[in-house]
């Protein structure tokens, strides 16, 4: 099935703020950007991968204090893609990366606010620096996930005539700060319309994934879940109450959908944190 998952808007494929030509009182520094994703590399491409799903964006802020000096944002058909290369002037900087393979992206720079359309897997940084000398480098810079995942699998079989899933979440939220990584724009009650493809008639433990914004620490929010068929009838629907959610975690639901009085019952990912380990 396929998977799902306001603002002074810049452009989404250009640099607003040019960098700096290198120079005596500059270094030029090439980012190698890294994270929770394979990096393939081929004589013409380089390709940022999670789950199977190459990332598409790349978006790299330099703040001198509260100003912004400049911005590079990459996409896959740009040279380097996922190698971003800043010329940073003698002082303390502080830069702010973004990997994602969101779709429709909005960048308010007053705000300091990153959404989009469509919310997919999406890594953040930020990095401090202080430029002492001139020169080149190249740094390699690792990204956190900043998104969680919502997944409903359904055990029973997909009705012939099911046209599509339906989820509406109580609060979602589709960005975040990029100074902070905190979740924003956040939208209530909106519907997320998942079309169920004719392949998947008749299968069983379909799923059906949704992703969003999500803070450090576990938060929750109600959820509705319906399923129409061609004719714009209700053949199945669960609504729960309270969605455990946090960042780069799963939270899975799995159960009979269709015209099923059994509920589904909730699941959650089974790996744990990096542990907190202390002496006494």
């Amino acid at each position: 099935m396929i998977m799902m998952a306001a603002a002074i808007a810049l452009t989404a494929c250009q640099n607003d703020l040019e960098a700096p030509e290198a120079s005596e009182t500059a270094k030029t520094i090439t980012f190698r950007v890294h994270g929770d994703f394979t990096l393939t590399t081929s004589s013409m491409t380089r390709a940022l991968s999670t789950d199977g799903r190459d990332m598409t964006d790349v978006w790299v802020l330099d703040y001198v204090g509260d100003e912004l000096k400049q911005q590079i944002h990459q996409t896959t058909e740009d040279e380097g893609f996922g190698a971003p290369t800043l010329s940073l002037e003698l002082g303390s900087h502080t830069l702010y990366f973004v990997a994602s393979r969101c779709a429709e992206p909005t960048l308010n720079t007053s705000s300091h606010i990153l959404s989009f359309g469509k919310v997919y897997d999406t890594f953040w940084k930020s990095l401090y620096l202080d430029i002492t000398s001139g020169g080149t480098e190249s740094r390699n810079i690792m990204l956190d996930r900043i998104v969680t995942k919502l997944r409903l699998t359904f055990t029973d079989a997909v009705p012939n005539n099911t046209a599509s899933i339906n989820l509406t979440p109580g609060t979602w939220y589709y960005g975040f700060d990029y100074k902070t990584s905190a979740p924003a724009a956040a939208k209530n009650n909106e519907m997320v319309t998942i079309a169920v493809p004719s392949s998947t008639y008749g299968q069983e433990n379909q799923s059906a994934n949704l992703y969003g914004f999500s803070a450090a620490t576990e938060w929750t929010t109600s959820l509705a879940v319906k399923s129409l068929d061609t004719d714009g009838n209700t053949i199945g629907s669960v609504s729960f109450s309270s969605v455990p959610l946090l960042r780069n975690r799963q939270t899975i639901y799995t159960g009979k959908f269709w015209n099923s009085v059994e509920g589904m019952a909730m699941s959650l990912n089974a790996d744990w944190l990096d542990a907190y380990e202390g002496t006494w």
